[in-house]
């Protein structure tokens, strides 16, 4: 399966509603890897990475989130795979 790459920026109520260690446990789950980090804006950004099938599949989980979450939108842009480390991890 082809490996791919995005970087996904997602907006609304994303912080404070345990989003980063949610969508950890989705793409761990999902076999990715990349990270995520919250940024000073509010947003959440990730940089995800693995096959193409299981990278689309948390990219529409980003765009529901935790239960507690309120997405109101989501950008996604292609990023080199070669840059992504080896697991998926919360970063600063």
């Amino acid at each position: 399966m082809k490996q791919i790459a995005h970087t996904v920026r997602v907006t609304g109520r994303v912080q404070g509603v345990a989003y980063r260690a949610w969508a950890r446990s989705q793409a761990v789950a999902l076999g990715l890897r990349g990270w995520i980090r919250n940024r000073d804006d509010g947003s959440v950004l990730a940089l995800i990475a693995g096959p193409e099938d299981a990278v689309k599949a948390m990219v529409a989980a980003m765009s529901e989130g935790p239960g507690a979450a309120r997405v109101t939108d989501v950008w996604v842009e292609e990023a080199d795979p070669g840059e992504v480390p080896e697991r998926f991890e919360i970063t600063r």
